[in-house]
């Protein structure tokens, strides 16, 4: 596998070399292309099925349009590995999400070929439209726009919205639907079955084009009102065959269905349309892990599948053992299953992440108590909302980058009316590899100026149980927790759960020089950080998780207030209006003579990299949050400290 030979793909450095490919060979290329990627995403973990399911239809689109004049906007973007690759990025694949390397999605900072940023689903209709429309403006009328828009994208409504304005205003966009029927679970929703059973001839497309280009040479139409002919033909249509097309009565050219594994047959097709004028869709069916059949078998274990054998399939156990700390998501969906047994009122909602937050735990035992609502985190908080209206309690689980989409959603529909909606946050802080558009920096800003909230950050595993039996406790309210993803670090997680006291932190360890106050899963770094200091230096620190952003513990703050000059605050989240300003405002505002220190995310958008690499990049590991505390005891005249001597 090391050493594997490619006829094509190791001299495809661009779409200039790939089209001097002659058409029959490009199966050829395809096949290399799957295996490139199999290969290199089980040495480097990624995101495998979704990009294997669009190996065709990347050849021949980078075949047929002139790119990266032409714009290709990805939607999903974990689907243009094998993009990346024909554009010139081949020989830094192997850098795929590591740090400093190449970004597992799209990004016009990395190549001109992206031609829009993604990362999260459903924009790649409204992204294209912009640009199509812009094109015509600056009467750029040769130029060619795509939006590739799949793996459940199209469930969500910003996908419905650029529907709409895309058939209403002047443009050329081509739309192709890569239909697999997964997100990354099963796609669930009316929408998929509708996808399932439309079905409209190449032929009749084709006769209507011909005979509309007549008309309009014979001057019979022109450009004002074949509209109104085309709903008419449509409307005939759908009454003699008595089947209705959602695309083309929104005056969208509708072609296909077609098969998006054959890549000559997609090179055809594309030749033929991608000059017609106006909106239209091409619907390509694909097979999620198309060309290596553990993943086409098991779709979702293969969506990112982490590192395995390409010969065998055999994946790296990501199963946790009776012997180490399970995952925060493991945690949750076994809490919430075993509060759910108790409490009939609980109900889970997920927007396409069953698995991926562990909310199939419960699903697979109470299965008519999740619902899983496709890639709409709008719908989630506000469907969530209406159940709570009537007396239900929903966990309502939502990556914390994602939950950045839902955010009118949680102030009008859920805190305005003070609705019992617990508002699960996974994947906040730093994530990792996904990078900028998944990392969950911003949550702690954006939910603490929203009135009425309750809003919390477990330090461990055994914290989130307690948060999460306290949130369906009577008349709770609006409540958030968030929490990381990964392991935590306790093995004996399963202990009997209790109610914790609403805005009540907790002393970890007394201290008289310095309080450090940390929130969330930071207390761990924060307390080897203070081992290390206080065994380095004469010193005596103070910790204080505060578990509570709001409300915020105020006795402990005027206690912490009144005892200390120095504070250090340490969050996992951006310094701007987080945690850290929360604290600084109190001490403010009740005119405590103190020195706050923030420790968190600047102004900035992260990288990807592992977790690792970005705490210390960031100085919020241990050994940086060390350094901070000896920096801010240098500065400090209240202090004393001496040097003790190691005998290193």
């Amino acid at each position: 596998m090391e050493n594997r030979s490619y006829q094509y793909i190791n001299h495809i450095n661009s779409p200039i070399d790939l089209k001097a490919v002659k058409r029959n060979d490009l199966t050829v290329v395809c096949d290399e292309l799957r295996q490139f990627i199999i290969d290199e995403v089980s040495k480097n973990p990624g995101h495998l099925g979704s990009s294997l399911g669009v190996v065709e239809l990347t050849v021949a689109l980078h075949y047929v349009f002139n790119t990266p004049y032409d714009r290709i906007v990805w939607d999903v973007g974990h689907q243009a590995y094998g993009h990346k690759i024909l554009t010139g990025r081949r020989d830094r694949f192997h850098t795929n999400r590591q740090f400093k390397g190449l970004s597992g999605f799209p990004s016009p900072k990395e190549s001109e070929y992206d031609a829009f940023g993604v990362g999260h689903s459903s924009t790649s209709i409204s992204a294209a439209l912009g640009m199509s429309v812009a094109s015509l403006l600056k009467e750029e009328n040769n130029r060619n726009v795509v939006a590739i828009i799949g793996d459940g994208a199209l469930t969500g409504g910003l996908a419905f919205e650029g529907l709409n304005n895309t058939s209403v205003d002047k443009n050329n966009l081509l739309i192709i639907l890569n239909d697999n029927q997964m997100a990354i679970d099963p796609i669930q929703g009316g929408f998929t079955q509708y996808l399932v059973d439309i079905t409209t001839s190449r032929t009749y497309n084709k006769i209507r084009f011909k005979a509309a280009n007549l008309l309009k040479k014979m001057n019979i139409i022109t450009d004002n009102n074949i509209r109104r002919i085309i709903q008419f033909n449509n409307s005939v249509k759908a009454t003699l065959t008595h089947q209705t097309n959602i695309f083309e009565g929104m005056n969208i050219r509708y072609f296909g269905p077609v098969d998006g594994h054959d890549v000559e047959g997609l090179v055809r097709i594309l030749s033929d349309i991608k000059d017609f004028k106006g909106p239209k869709v091409l619907h390509c069916i694909t097979k999620k892990g198309k060309g290596y059949e553990p993943a086409e078998n098991s779709a979702t274990e293969w969506h990112a599948p982490g590192k395995f054998d390409v010969e065998t399939g055999e994946r790296n156990s990501t199963l946790t053992s009776v012997s180490t700390p399970p995952l925060f998501q493991e945690v949750f969906g076994e809490t919430l299953l075993e509060l759910a047994l108790k409490n009939e009122k609980i109900v889970g909602v997920t927007p396409a992440m069953p698995s991926g937050c562990s909310m199939i735990i419960m699903q697979k035992e109470i299965p008519n108590r999740v619902f899983d609502v496709g890639i709409a985190e709008g719908h989630a908080v506000t469907f969530s909302a209406g159940m709570a209206k009537e007396g239900l309690i929903p966990f309502c689980n939502i990556y914390s980058s994602f939950m950045q989409r839902a955010y009118d959603n949680v102030i009008h529909d859920v805190a305005l009316q003070e609705l019992n909606v617990v508002l699960c946050l996974d994947r906040a802080g730093i994530v990792g590899a996904d990078g900028a558009t998944h990392h969950g920096l911003f949550d702690l800003a954006y939910m603490r100026c929203i009135p009425n909230m309750t809003i919390a950050a477990p330090r461990n595993e055994i914290e989130l149980r307690n948060l999460m039996f306290t949130a369906q406790q009577p008349n709770m309210g609006p409540f958030v927790i968030r929490y990381p993803r990964g392991k935590g670090n306790i093995i004996d997680w399963r202990q009997p759960m209790k109610a914790l006291e609403i805005s009540k932190g907790e002393c970890l360890k007394e201290g008289k020089d310095l309080a450090i106050l940390t929130i969330g899963t930071m207390a761990g770094h924060a307390q080897i950080a203070i081992e290390q200091v206080e065994k380095k230096y004469n010193t005596s620190i103070a910790h204080y998780d505060i578990r509570y952003l709001k409300p915020l513990d105020e006795a402990m703050l005027h206690e912490i207030g009144k005892k200390f000059k120095q504070i250090i605050t340490i969050e996992d989240g951006v310094i701007q209006g987080g945690f850290g300003s929360a604290v600084l405002e109190f001490m403010s505002d009740n005119n405590y003579d103190t020195h706050v220190k923030r420790l968190g995310i600047p102004d900035s958008f992260i990288e990807h990299g592992t977790p690792e690499e970005l705490y210390t990049m960031l100085g919020l590991d241990a050994e940086g949050i060390a350094k901070s505390i000896t920096e801010c005891m240098k500065s400090s005249k209240i202090l004393k400290f001496e040097k003790i001597e190691t005998g290193r």
